[in-house]
């Protein structure tokens, strides 16, 4: 399943989360904020050393948190497989 990882104050991670539900994308949302350290290093990680929301993770691919941008949220979907 698609993990979105989000903030509750973040924008483009309600834009992302509502555009995933529009094309009925299942996904998991966990919120950066009260999710457990490993969880936020990893994300970290994933983002050159700091956290950066919303970053998505389907079996193992990941992309890192960008703004959002309709067309490039729909073509990372596909590359992962989660389209």
């Amino acid at each position: 399943m698609l993990k979105v990882y989000s903030a509750s104050w973040c924008p483009h991670c309600t834009r992302t989360e509502t555009y995933l539900k529009e094309k009925s994308i299942p996904f998991e949302s966990i919120d950066i904020e009260t999710a457990p350290k490993e969880v936020v290093d990893k994300v970290a990680e994933i983002n050159g050393g700091q956290w950066v929301v919303p970053t998505l993770e389907f079996n193992g691919t990941w992309r890192r948190g960008k703004v959002f941008n309709e067309a490039a949220l729909e073509a990372d979907l596909k590359k992962m497989g989660a389209q």
